[in-house]
């Protein structure tokens, strides 16, 4: 009964997404969609410190472009778990590998909004793997009614705010740093 519940629940989430998904674009801004990830990015008032991290690896270019892209976008209280030293040494110029890689460790190219997230957990039984453009995978579960992430090390990542949808892709808001190696 246990196996019937979790995709149960995960197409009941689908229908209340898309059903949401559809009503709400009814009422979304035209300027929101004409936005590139970069140009929202450096508009939000809550990635201040992703924005100085795109900019530090040399990938404002790249979020500015056509994609679609997927941005798992930490917010600054995010990036306030790790350490304030950790934070200043990645960006320096000599660690630009480093940064790079976690910045493109938080993007999976393509459009995934959250009812098509939610669609790969239902095929795959609860759960969807997401190949970031870094090259690793991210896990996508269910907890409750968030979509977790969780990185290589088995850190998680809760999509606090989903489907900010723009004109190359989409950006969901998360409450942490998912991490591709140890730093």
């Amino acid at each position: 009964m246990k196996f019937l519940a979790t995709p149960l629940s995960l197409l009941t989430l689908l229908t209340c997404f898309t059903t949401f998904s559809q009503t709400s674009l009814a009422f979304v801004n035209n300027d929101l969609i004409n936005k590139t990830i970069i140009r929202s990015t450096e508009e939000s008032q809550i990635h201040k410190i992703l924005l100085t991290a795109v900019k530090a690896a040399d990938l404002e270019e790249t979020l500015a472009g056509d994609g679609p892209f997927t941005v798992f976008a930490p917010s600054d209280r995010a990036f306030d778990k790790m350490s304030s030293d950790k934070i200043a040494a990645l960006l320096k110029p000599e660690n630009k590998k480093a940064l790079q890689s976690l910045v493109t460790y938080h993007i999976v190219a393509g459009n995934f909004t959250a009812s098509k997230i939610l669609r790969a957990m239902c095929r795959g039984k609860g759960s969807a793997s997401l190949t970031t453009v870094q090259g690793n995978e991210l896990l996508a579960t269910m907890d409750g009614l968030d979509i977790v992430l969780t990185d290589c090390f088995g850190n998680i990542a809760r999509i606090t705010s989903a489907d900010a949808n723009q004109s190359n892709g989409v950006i969901h808001v998360i409450d942490s740093v998912i991490l591709p190696n140890q730093l």
